[in-house]
């Protein structure tokens, strides 16, 4: 019987190129365990697939007529010739990822002295005694930092106040904030200051202007009593009584939400995971951000820094996010925030602000330090290493010194360039590169160079390996993933 005149081909024609006519995008993959894999495109989207489906899909063997096919293309790891437009979609995907970098720089930090009153175990700062006032910022160092900031073009400004500790030297702080918001009459950028504080030489006086000004507090929460007083020690008197009384009281004179904790990992806070976020729902916080100890400072004469491996301070941020789901299942809202700032990057559209977590790195271009004696640092750890003895990402000096000569000198460019995590060994070729960032302050710090040697980084380590625990949660706990996608 002779073919019937038709307008289509024979069945035949599309299945011989259903087997290989298309071309992979830019992709990642990383087993996740025995049986899967971690697969990413260029800007992050992830999925989890069989080991079969991924050695099809990069043998060009995948049916694309199958399901999994289509939801790859759909998400732009795969392209044929149905659409020309995916790699432009790509692109503005990416654009939009890396859009912090067009805000350029919008975080000022202040380090208004290096006095403090607290012994706090794990220090990252070289800390100074009360007494000692020539390691306070001057009025004139101060008037500098506000016009350099202002060269900035950043729409937006945040000013912090670091110490030691801030409140001590507080005429500089008020001295700042009514000169920015004296200059910025005319420059009309979107302000935001924020005080971090120990709270124990808190004042209402303090309270009145923070009031009058919208200034936001931030502070140190470490856990239950026995730890926190453990961890940061007041001569003569009860760290955690005057840390929770602060809390109360400035959450009093300038609202509930005006006042956020920080806590730190120490080895004593390992075996309290539950306790710690307890803790924080206690005292009325709706978030908890797990941080680990920073190598810097006297952290790193006390031996803090080295008192536990990566792999334990992944079981203590295990434990702690199992709880805090629970929570959420039991009707009571709580946010890890490492965990969400993970989560935002691998669920949405949108980069972070949180400079550990960018690539190119979030020093500098993110985030300055203007230190009490003039020196500009390329972020807080700069400036803390800095007090070590190691001045390598010291950028410049106040007066000295011009925006345009800091910004663009090899000082700054030379750890942004040779940290990207796009083009470093190993960071290249990773599927969870999207997630991460580069930190060459911290790789330099602890490996000597700003790139660092992958499977010996604890930045890695932890970074991978919160990601690595979100993605299984994300495909193996429904419940838990309902929870974690909120937070994104």
């Amino acid at each position: 019987m002779p073919a019937l005149n038709s307008a289509f081909n024979a069945l035949e024609k599309y299945s011989a190129r259903m087997g290989s006519a298309y071309s992979l995008l830019p992709l990642r993959f990383l087993p996740l365990d025995t049986q899967r894999y971690i697969v990413t495109n260029f800007v992050g989207e992830h999925m989890v697939l069989p080991r079969a489906i991924v050695h099809s899909l990069v043998r060009h063997q995948l049916r694309m007529d199958s399901a999994v096919y289509q939801e790859l293309k759909s998400r732009h790891f795969v392209l044929d010739g149905d659409s020309s437009v995916a790699i432009d979609l790509l692109a503005m995907k990416y654009r939009t990822k890396q859009a912090f970098l067009s805000q350029f720089t919008s975080l000022f930090m202040f380090v208004t002295t290096l006095r403090c009153e607290h012994s706090c175990r794990y220090c990252q700062v070289s800390r100074q005694s009360e007494d000692k006032a020539a390691f306070d910022m001057t009025p004139e160092m101060a008037d500098l930092a506000v016009d350099f900031m202002f060269k900035s073009p950043s729409p937006c400004i945040k000013v912090e106040f670091q110490g030691g500790e801030s409140l001590l030297n507080f005429e500089l702080v008020r001295q700042v904030v009514r000169r920015v918001e004296e200059r910025n009459e005319t420059e009309k950028r979107d302000l935001e200051f924020v005080i971090a504080t120990n709270l124990g030489p808190l004042t209402d006086e303090h309270l009145s202007f923070c009031a009058e000004h919208r200034i936001l507090i931030s502070t140190s929460l470490d856990g239950p009593e026995a730890l926190h007083n453990e961890n940061r020690p007041r001569k003569g008197s009860n760290s955690y009584a005057l840390t929770i009384s602060g809390i109360k009281r400035a959450r009093e004179a300038l609202g509930a939400d005006r006042v956020s904790a920080l806590m730190t990992t120490t080895e004593a806070s390992l075996s309290a995971p539950k306790e710690i976020v307890d803790e924080y729902v206690a005292q009325g916080f709706d978030s908890i951000f797990l941080r680990s100890i920073s190598p810097y400072g006297f952290a790193v004469k006390s031996g803090q820094a080295v008192r536990y491996q990566t792999r334990q301070w992944l079981d203590f941020y295990e434990a702690a996010l199992r709880h805090i789901i629970e929570l959420n299942r039991r009707g009571v809202p709580f946010r890890e925030e490492a965990s969400a700032l993970v989560l935002r990057k691998m669920l949405t559209p949108w980069s972070t602000g949180y400079v550990d977590l960018q690539s190119p790195a979030g020093i500098g271009i993110s985030a300055l330090v203007f230190n009490y004696d003039g020196g500009i640092y390329a972020s807080d750890e700069s400036r803390m290493l800095a007090e070590m003895g190691d001045n390598t990402f010291r950028l410049g000096k106040l007066g000295v010194d011009s925006f345009e000569e800091v910004m663009t000198g090899d000082r700054l460019l030379g750890p942004l360039i040779a940290s990207m995590a796009e083009s470093v060994p190993m960071c290249s070729d990773c599927a969870l590169q999207p997630y991460c960032g580069s930190d060459p302050v911290r790789h330099h710090t602890t490996q000597g160079d700003f790139v660092g040697f992958k499977p010996t980084s604890s930045f890695c380590q932890k970074t991978m390996g919160m990601a690595r625990h979100l993605i299984r949660l994300l495909e193996d706990d429904p419940a838990a993933a309902a929870v974690l996608r909120g937070w994104a």
